[in-house]
């Protein structure tokens, strides 16, 4: 017979916890404040954390958690019947039914937004409802399942651990190309999505707005991020740019990206994954924000030298609406503040 609920919170003092959150990059650092909750609540219990197998990269070293481990939502049907009650309580966010009846099997107590299956939420722990879109920010969005069990806040900003060696062996790496003295060194993020080109800023307006900087800044480099798919953009910014970028999409893995954002002087970003990196860095950062996607509701928190551009369109935006309508000479204004320029 299933404990009921009002009793299981009672006694809840988890040793063993799990939270599962199968997404792209920048999702699944959202829920790392909930994780820093998590633990500030319950020190001495182990947190496990779950993702997409590739993207749960970005969730490795980091202090709070104990391990971090793939899943995904078509071998979770096969995972956990023999495996018994491991964890005393799972977090599932988004709203694959595989994953919450896979926590359902391993863990004690669980707590998920609300399914739409009654069969599926009556078991639940604590069955949220998932807020409005775009009713708030999206890190207090995914902190609704902490705070639905009373749980405090541990603070809004996003984390991300870049070890010793990633350190060590992104200034190898910036040594190597010679580029241990550019001033500023700036990285670039030229493409959000493949399946969202209308978050992208033209590359004409990165071109210029680069040579701008190079004018104020005669010893400014760019590095070009991204991956493989992100070639065809980045290569007509390098063709623009005449020796003053070197792209490294595609050439280093998630980790390494990640590693040689943190030595950069500043990061200009479309509203994509490496962004979100960036924002869970120190680096200084200018983000660009379509209307769809203003920056009330995605970007960084808690963080100081965070610079927004939203759209200028405030009402009647939709995919068809140009991220041209943002000026080079608004975000230039950005690069003079970001970089402390009188």
């Amino acid at each position: 017979m299933r404990i009921p609920a009002e009793r299981l919170d009672s006694q809840l003092e988890p040793r063993r916890i799990l939270v599962i959150n199968v997404a792209r990059i920048g999702d699944t650092l959202l829920v790392t404040p909930a994780l820093r909750a998590l633990a500030a609540k319950w020190p001495d219990a182990a947190i496990t954390f779950l993702g997409h197998p590739k993207r749960v990269e970005v969730m490795q070293h980091l202090p709070f958690l104990a391990t971090a481990g793939p899943i995904s939502k078509h071998r979770a049907p096969w995972r956990g019947w023999l495996s018994g009650r491991t964890w005393d309580l799972a977090l599932v966010y988004g709203f694959d039914r595989a994953l919450v009846s896979y926590a359902l099997r391993v863990a004690r107590s669980v707590v998920a937004f609300r399914q739409g299956r009654a069969a599926l939420d009556g078991l639940l722990l604590r069955c949220v409802e998932p807020p409005p879109f775009q009713s708030d920010h999206a890190v207090p969005m995914q902190l609704s399942l902490t705070r639905a069990l009373g749980l405090p806040d541990a603070g809004l900003r996003l984390s991300y651990a870049v070890t010793a060696e990633e350190r060590a062996a992104a200034r190898r790496l910036l040594f190597q190309k010679g580029l241990q003295e550019a001033k500023p060194l700036v990285g670039l993020q030229v493409r959000a999505f493949p399946t969202k080109a209308w978050r992208d800023w033209p590359i004409e307006h990165f071109a210029a707005l680069c040579l701008r900087i190079s004018e104020r800044w005669p010893g400014a480099h760019f590095l070009l991020f991204g991956g493989g798919k992100d070639r065809q953009r980045t290569e007509q910014l390098m063709h623009r740019l005449h020796g003053r970028a070197t792209s490294l999409a595609g050439v280093l893995n998630l980790r390494e990206s990640a590693a040689v954002m943190n030595e950069l002087h500043l990061f200009i970003g479309l509203d994509s994954g490496p962004t979100h990196i960036a924002g869970a860095l120190d680096v200084p950062l200018i983000g660009l924000y379509h209307c769809l996607t203003p920056s009330r509701v995605i970007k960084p928190l808690g963080r100081t030298d965070v610079h927004v551009v939203d759209h200028p369109v405030a009402q009647g935006c939709s995919p068809e609406t140009p991220m041209s309508d943002i000026s080079v000479d608004t975000v230039w204004r950005k690069v003079l503040e970001a970089l402390r320029t009188p």
